[in-house]
């Protein structure tokens, strides 16, 4: 069975396919093919309240896009959601009628609570230490989600406008920021041994970059030697010499600034990178929905 996942975020587009299979009573979820477009909704959000009419029409014309590459993987069932730029874009719902009306996909807001909450359905923490704790820490272009995660429970969870977009743009509010830091410091304290779960293109990215394959987790220290490092170069350095592409070369250094932000505050030495988000999130609540009805 193949299912549809698309992921509307701030900074880009994502299709996900996603083959599910049941052998032995166990369930796999093998990704088969990820698209990624730099529509870049965020960028109007963040700094004139709306989306453009360029933005639309380009995420118009990836829905369509779309729409006909999942005819060609015959999915099982779909499920488009947008987040941040499109929560707070102030014509967000008449950008979804149209793509309703000219690509003939249904776009659902969710808002931050259910985008943190689908994330973590993803259950990356069933392949960790029951013993330790973990706050699950997705950096999105427009917002934050965070999840923490105690003998395999959620016990708090909050999302913050704190996105590496935001950033970019000098867009976030100082009493957001303070809050962050904030909840991290009082939702996390006394709790010992805790690590962080991170996801989000950036997380990945830097896990790709620094290359490690002895270990699924990266430390404060190599994050911080890496934002630094990434700091010394020039934007078009970090495309040219680095081979970032455009729209991953100016957010990568917010997103950093992030995670140590979250590191520091909650006293975090290691985070683990399983390279899963929001898309792969939707492909397991698509396929619990299915089991229920077959």
């Amino acid at each position: 069975m193949i299912f549809a996942a698309i992921d509307i975020g701030s900074n880009a587009v994502r299709l996900l396919f996603s083959h599910v299979y049941e052998t032995k009573g166990k369930v796999y979820f093998e990704k088969e093919e990820l698209i990624r477009m730099p529509v870049r909704l965020g960028e109007d959000t963040f700094l004139r309240g709306e989306i453009s009419k360029p933005k639309a029409d380009k995420l118009v014309a990836a829905m369509r896009g779309f729409k006909e590459l999942m005819k060609v993987f015959d999915i099982v069932a779909y499920k488009a959601c947008a987040t941040s730029a499109m929560r707070d874009a102030k014509n967000g719902q008449e950008i979804i009628e149209r793509v309703k009306k000219e690509a003939d996909i249904n776009i659902e807001i969710i808002d931050g609570k259910t985008e943190a909450a689908t994330i973590f359905s993803n259950h990356a923490e069933e392949f960790l230490d029951p013993m330790k704790s973990y706050l699950y820490i997705d950096v999105g272009g427009g917002s934050v989600e965070l999840t923490l995660i105690s003998d395999r429970k959620t016990i708090a969870q909050k999302s913050f406008n704190v996105g590496t977009l935001r950033m970019l743009f000098d867009k976030i509010d100082k009493d957001e920021w303070d809050s962050y830091k904030q909840w991290i410091k009082k939702n996390t304290q006394g709790i010992k041994p805790l690590n962080a779960i991170g996801s989000g293109g950036n997380i990945n990215k830097l896990y790709k970059m620094i290359g490690k394959k002895d270990s699924k987790s990266l430390s404060y220290e190599r994050i911080k030697a890496m934002h630094d490092m990434l700091n010394s170069y020039t934007f078009e350095e970090r495309i040219t010499i680095l081979g970032l592409k455009p729209d991953r070369a100016d957010v990568i250094i917010p997103a950093s600034k992030i995670f140590l932000t979250a590191m520091k505050h909650a006293d975090i030495e290691k985070v683990y990178v399983p390279q899963i988000g929001l898309s792969d999130g939707i492909v397991h609540l698509l396929y619990e929905e299915y089991k229920k009805k077959n």
